[in-house]
């Protein structure tokens, strides 16, 4: 037994540097870097922004290849990340039973406001593409699954942030960088928490040509058995289809579509509707 002038000793947590993998921070760096980059890149571009010898980034680029988790263009050269590895991050976060459910809300989304329907979630500090229909109109916008959007300006984004535990909100939203796109974008967190408040009342988010002008978009938050936010469902389209005018309509379409797939998940209807 100690005596009395004696301090408890709190052991020290070991330096788990020691035990790091260099191949396998490499590897997970490059995964990283394709994820940022959904149309795909060169292995002197990959070398170039990862600061590693070529011949590394070519042994960790062609393993992924072989393994299946990334693509090579043949005519291009080019490397991205392959459905292979999509599918496994699905399982891992639990999404396949979203995206089970979800193919009939894309569907009559799509059905009812003409434009793309899509389907995304949170993914670190950026959202990703999970799913689409896309527009059957000849003039149509159109992504990579699997697509990164950014948080500060994606209708989707702000859809799930607004739901969000505060404390994980205010974690995302302090890393942000407001940077101003065109003339509609959010130009500082105020401005981005006052939007998230709207979207909180309303059930509803917009991206008004806030990332591009060519384009603008409706989303509405996805919950869960659990009434936690777990996804975003939206519809995106060209500027001059999606406009101040006709968005009132695509939001209550977005909306409406939305709360069913939550309730195919088994969310219970609260005084939020």
């Amino acid at each position: 037994m100690s005596s009395p002038s004696q301090k408890s000793q709190t052991p020290t947590p070991p330096n788990l540097n020691r035990y790091r993998v260099p191949i396998l921070d490499r590897t997970i760096d490059l995964l990283e870097l394709l994820a940022k980059h959904p149309g795909g890149l060169t292995l002197s571009a990959m070398t170039e922004v990862l600061k590693t010898p070529k011949n590394s980034v070519f042994r960790i680029a062609t393993t992924l290849a072989l393994r299946g988790y990334a693509e090579r263009d043949e005519a291009t050269k080019i490397y991205r990340i392959s459905r292979s590895l999509l599918a496994l991050s699905h399982t891992a976060l639990g999404v396949e039973s979203i995206l089970r459910a979800a193919w009939p809300t894309l569907e009559a989304l799509r059905d009812a406001t003409g434009e793309t329907a899509l389907i995304g979630i949170l993914a670190g500090a950026h959202g990703v593409v999970l799913d689409q229909i896309p527009s059957s109109h000849p003039v149509k916008v159109v992504v990579e699954i699997g697509c990164a959007f950014s948080l500060e300006t994606a209708a989707p984004a702000k859809a799930i942030l607004a739901f969000l535990d505060p404390q994980e909100r205010e974690a995302l939203i302090s890393k942000m960088r407001f940077v101003r796109h065109t003339q509609n974008t959010l130009a500082s967190a105020a401005a981005y928490r006052a939007e998230l408040e709207t979207v909180r009342r309303e059930g509803v988010s917009f991206d008004r040509r806030e990332e591009s002008e060519t384009y603008a978009c409706a989303a509405a938050p996805v919950f869960d058995q659990r009434n936690r936010v777990v996804a975003a469902v939206w519809i995106s389209g060209p500027s001059d289809r999606v406009t101040p005018e006709t968005l009132p309509q695509f939001a209550a379409a977005v909306k409406s579509q939305a709360l069913a797939l939550s309730r195919r998940l088994g969310y219970q209807q609260s005084e939020r509707e």
